[in-house]
């Protein structure tokens, strides 16, 4: 384990996730965050950074702040809900979010009494939708598409409508309210929204604000089981994308910015491979100019390498398996 980042001959691997000391965790993690109202995201990562850098200069004075936090995608300062938050170097893999799907429960205010087709009106938007993005968010207003996985109005009453909506990553559900409510011909708007997943993490397991202070609290008198629950091995930010297990060998030539070439990949799984996997030379050789899925590399013992493409023959006797697109150690 490399407990000196500025020490050339430390081993760049990781102790296995089970296998951490508080400070290895706190450095290295993931909290599946319930977001309160009020604050916005920024904030709250900012109270997550500074809960648990007080905590290091406690128990490792001599090491390292975190460094900073990510979350999984902002969420409106009144909105709640599922915000899982890396911390440290697994900031570094911020951008698997957008590898999944997201889920949300709505209240849709009409203006005036729901129209007796409502639900087939919904049943509608349950497929690709264009969008463009709101005049306050930050990116650019350019109209694209989003993919609306399942639909599902759980109940209505009168003026209000209670939706839950799985959706990609980056839909907009206050415009697709707003949609929604112009396809009825009634108009409406969305109220309380509250996010309920982000792959691979949903609401089963919320922890909030207050259960980390505490957990730190407790992990600062010789207590860490709490902390345990609430702060998990970043390694769990991951398991919602295909995995390629390299050997340790391989993993520590990662750490220095070589791919995964062919004698250091162990196991690939089948969703990581390129869609044309194959396919044959000829006129039916199959065509897919997509770019292969976003994988995670593993040490055998669970340890994650980095995240990138398989791009080469796992099966080859030479050549690159994974071309990098982040190095996690």
């Amino acid at each position: 384990m490399n407990d000196s980042p500025d020490d050339p001959d430390a081993d760049p691997l990781r102790a296995p996730p089970g296998e951490r000391s508080v400070p290895e965790l706190l450095r290295f993690g993931v909290v599946n965050l319930d977001k309160p109202a009020g604050p916005s995201s920024h904030q709250v990562s900012a109270w997550v950074r500074d809960a648990i850098d007080e905590t290091l200069a406690a128990l490792d004075p001599e090491g390292p702040p975190t460094g900073g936090v990510a979350h999984s995608g902002t969420l409106d300062p009144k909105v709640t809900g599922c915000l899982p938050t890396l911390t440290g170097d697994a900031t570094r893999m911020a951008q698997v979010f957008l590898e999944g799907t997201k889920e949300y429960v709505a209240v849709l205010e009409f203006h005036g009494s729901a129209p007796g087709d409502f639900r087939e009106v919904v049943a509608e938007f349950e497929s690709e939708i264009y969008q463009k993005p709101p005049r306050k968010s930050a990116v650019s207003r350019r109209l694209r598409t989003r993919t609306i996985h399942d639909l599902d109005v759980l109940e209505v009453d009168d003026r209000q409508a209670l939706l839950r909506i799985r959706c990609e990553s980056g839909t907009y559900v206050r415009k697709l309210c707003h949609d929604i409510g112009l396809a009825t011909g009634v108009g409406a708007h969305m109220g309380h929204l509250r996010r309920t997943a982000t792959d691979p993490f949903d609401d089963r397991d919320l922890h909030t604000l207050q259960d980390l202070v505490d957990a730190l609290a407790w992990a600062e008198d010789g207590d860490d089981a709490l902390l345990r629950e609430v702060v998990r091995p970043a390694e769990d930010a991951l398991t919602h994308l295909p995995a390629v297990t390299v050997a340790q060998s391989a993993a520590r030539s990662v750490a220095t910015g070589a791919p995964v070439y062919t004698p250091g990949e162990i196991d690939v799984d089948d969703a990581a491979l390129p869609a044309d996997r194959g396919a044959t030379n000829g006129d039916d050789a199959a065509e897919d100019d997509s770019e292969p899925p976003l994988v995670a590399c593993f040490t055998p013992d669970g340890v994650a390498v980095c995240l990138g493409r398989v791009v080469g023959d796992p099966d080859a006797d030479s050549g690159t398996v994974v071309d990098l697109e982040r190095v996690l150690l």
